[in-house]
C-alpha cells in the first residue's frame, strides 16, 4: 500500500504544477524531472515516479529519505537520477527545490570553452557561476547518468554554492529555495543560454551583467517571483 506523504498539499501541488509547466516551456520533455524537500520532514524530499513531466499528477508523487530510496511499501519504478536530488539536498541545507533537464540551448556551454553567464536580468541569478560536472573526471567508464550516491555527492560539489551545474553532454541542474524559484531558474537559464548564443554571432565583446547587478538583479526577481508562477499556473489551467 502506498504511503501517505508527510508534505503539505499546498508543496505537492507546486511540484505538479512545476513539472507540467516546464513542459509547456519546453524546458522538459519525455525526460527530466523536479523535486521538492518536505516541508515537513526536511531530511526527505519527494519527487514522481519515472514518468514524463507533462504527464505528472499528485498521485504519481513519491517521498524519498535521504539516501535517495523510495520509503518501505512504494515500490513503484523511481527516477534512476534521483542521486541528484538527494546529494543535493544533503549538501545544501537551504535548498527547497531542484530541477534537472536536458535544455537544448544549454548543452553547448557543458561541451564548448564557452561560460554561461549572466547576460540580462532574468538570468541574474546565473552571476553566482555555471560550472561544468565533467562524469569523466570521475567515473571514466560512463553512461553520462548519476545513478548512485557517489555521483550525487560529485555533481554537488561541482555545483557548490551557485544556483545552476551544467553536465557535460547531458543538461544542467538548477536549485531553489522553493519550486517557484526553481522553476523560473529553469526556464530562464534555457532563455539565457538561447540569448548568449544569438549575441555571440553579432559583433561583440558581449556586455555581461556585472557581479554587482547580478546579486542586485536576483533580489528584485525573487521578490516577484509569485507573478510568473501565477501567470504560468493560468496557462497551464488553460491547456
Amino acid at each position: 500500500m502506498k504511503r501517505k506523504i508527510s508534505a503539505s498539499r499546498g508543496l505537492l501541488q507546486d511540484l505538479v504544477a512545476g513539472s507540467r509547466i516546464l513542459a509547456m516551456h519546453k524546458v522538459l520533455d519525455a525526460y527530466g524531472h523536479v523535486s521538492a524537500r518536505s516541508d515537513r520532514r526536511p531530511e526527505r524530499f519527494v519527487m514522481s515516479r519515472a514518468l514524463a513531466p507533462a504527464l505528472v499528477t499528485a498521485a504519481d508523487l513519491m517521498e524519498l529519505d535521504a539516501d535517495s530510496e523510495a520509503l518501505p511499501g512504494d515500490k513503484r519504478k523511481g527516477f534512476l537520477e534521483r542521486f541528484i536530488h538527494g546529494e543535493i539536498y544533503r549538501a545544501r541545507p537551504e535548498v527547497m527545490a531542484i530541477v534537472h533537464s536536458h535544455s537544448a540551448s544549454v548543452i553547448p556551454f557543458g561541451v564548448t570553452r564557452s561560460k554561461l553567464r549572466p547576460i540580462y536580468h532574468m538570468g541574474a541569478f546565473l552571476w553566482s557561476g555555471a560550472p561544468v560536472f565533467d562524469i569523466r573526471k570521475v567515473t571514466p567508464e560512463n553512461d553520462l547518468l548519476i545513478r548512485d550516491r557517489s555521483l550525487g555527492r560529485s555533481l554537488a560539489g561541482s555545483l557548490g554554492a551557485c544556483s545552476c551545474v551544467l553536465m557535460r553532454g547531458h543538461g544542467m541542474t538548477v536549485v531553489g529555495e522553493s519550486v517557484p524559484e526553481a522553476v523560473f531558474r529553469a526556464v530562464y537559464t534555457e532563455m539565457n543560454a538561447r540569448l548568449q548564443i544569438q549575441a555571440q554571432l553579432l559583433e561583440g565583446p558581449i556586455e555581461f551583467l556585472s557581479e554587482e547587478e547580478g546579486r542586485r538583479s536576483t533580489a528584485i526577481n525573487r521578490s516577484t517571483l509569485e507573478r510568473p508562477w501565477q501567470l504560468w499556473k493560468r496557462e497551464l489551467s488553460r491547456r
